[in-house]
């Protein structure tokens, strides 16, 4: 029988890593994430979690460490938040390239400088071309739920590709929340025991990663590609398992009261539940607003996207990090861009808002829906940056 308790979200996170049976878990303390690589050394130090925790002295340790426990046949966790997985980024790549199922939390934190330990999306999105899939949880539920199901996918022989799992700093991470927690046989009958078809092995030597003339290398990042937009439907089929499981059915993009929406909100993360209260309050106005939630960042939901922002007017796009000197944030850009395949595309209002930490509230919300009636469509810049005081 399912509990439901009290807990931390770090350490929800923990005891979804510890439930998965992981083999292997390398670890450095960085700020907001250390709490789950605390919690899991507690775990291995007990006796409660049978897997080599390895402490190391960098990050770029942490995650070179991972891909050698992977490529090993273990099945492989870390956490980092900020500067940390931007000090990752070279073995990122190399990771996703050798098609090993690495899987990471990232509390998410602004990067410095200045030094700002609060929650924005700058660290994730810097990595968003390294191949890995990319996930968003908008609760500590979603944070437990997504950790076991991206061990499921990514261990998947039709995928084998690394998983980030995201979860705001400080305003998700260290907040208790009520988490349903699944009985342990029902996870390992979800999330069996890993068995890798290739591994590292001492007594027959081979080498993975090495030297690609470009005729080879280009055939090779064709196949990463591929498997990395494939692995959608094989997301969608752990989602679907995972739902007749346990009883919540998770999707790429969840869609909030959008049926009849001219004006339609779009955001990411555990901002997401104050965009949702914001768009009940305006229905309640007699607005016709609704609210789309990204939680698939890679492979990129496209045609999700669409289906839902077809028949709107507008499309409010709320990012949380600053691409610098482009033509709008991170996630503007991308729907901005499939919008073209619209035969009637939406005039788009784009917004950075809540980075560096800076609160969003119900009232900013409506604040910037107000916005795509009042706004002119902006050029330079073509957004419009939340709690700017000049």
């Amino acid at each position: 029988m399912n509990r439901r308790v009290g807990m931390e979200v770090s350490l929800a996170v923990a005891e979804a890593v510890k439930m998965a049976d992981t083999d292997a878990i390398a670890a450095y303390p960085i700020t907001p994430q250390t709490h789950i690589v605390e919690r899991l050394s507690e775990f291995a130090a007990e006796g409660e979690l049978h897997a080599a925790y390895i402490p190391v002295e960098s990050e770029h340790s942490a995650i070179s460490v991972c891909a050698g426990t992977s490529a090993s046949g273990a099945r492989t966790f870390t956490a980092t938040s900020s500067q940390g997985l931007a000090l990752m980024h070279e073995i990122l790549y190399i990771i996703a390239s050798m098609r090993l199922p690495v899987v990471m939390a990232v509390v998410n934190r602004a990067l410095s400088a200045p030094i700002n330990i609060w929650s924005d999306l700058s660290d994730v999105m810097s990595q968003r071309d390294t191949g890995w899939i990319v996930l968003f949880a908008e609760s500590g539920q979603e944070a437990f739920d997504l950790t076991l199901q991206a061990f499921r996918a990514a261990e998947d022989p039709r995928v084998l590709l690394p998983v980030m799992v995201n979860v705001d700093g400080f305003s998700l991470s260290h907040v208790i929340e009520s988490i349903e927690l699944p009985e342990l046989e029902a996870v390992r009958d979800f999330l069996p025991t890993y068995s890798p078809r290739i591994s590292l092995d001492p007594d027959r030597p081979v080498s993975i990663g090495a030297f690609a003339p470009p005729e080879v290398y280009t055939n090779i990042k064709y196949q990463q590609d591929r498997a990395l937009r494939e692995s959608r439907q094989v997301l969608e089929e752990v989602w679907e398992q995972f739902g007749r499981r346990f009883g919540r059915r998770h999707r790429a993009v969840e869609c909030h009261r959008i049926e009849d929406a001219e004006t339609v909100l779009m955001t990411m993360g555990s901002v997401c539940s104050t965009a949702s209260v914001a768009v009940d309050r305006m229905r309640r106005e007699g607005k016709r607003v609704g609210l789309l939630k990204v939680k698939l960042w890679r492979p990129f939901p496209a045609g999700d996207l669409m289906k839902a922002i077809r028949f709107a007017d507008n499309v409010v796009v709320v990012d949380r990090a600053l691409s610098f000197g482009s033509q709008g944030g991170p996630l503007a850009l991308e729907v901005k861009s499939a919008s073209y395949s619209l035969a009637r595309r939406p005039r788009f209002v784009e917004y950075i808002a809540g980075i560096g930490g800076l609160d969003l509230r119900v009232e900013d919300f409506q604040d910037m829906v107000e916005g795509a009636y009042r706004e002119e469509i902006r050029e330079n810049p073509p957004f419009s940056m939340v709690g700017v005081t000049e």
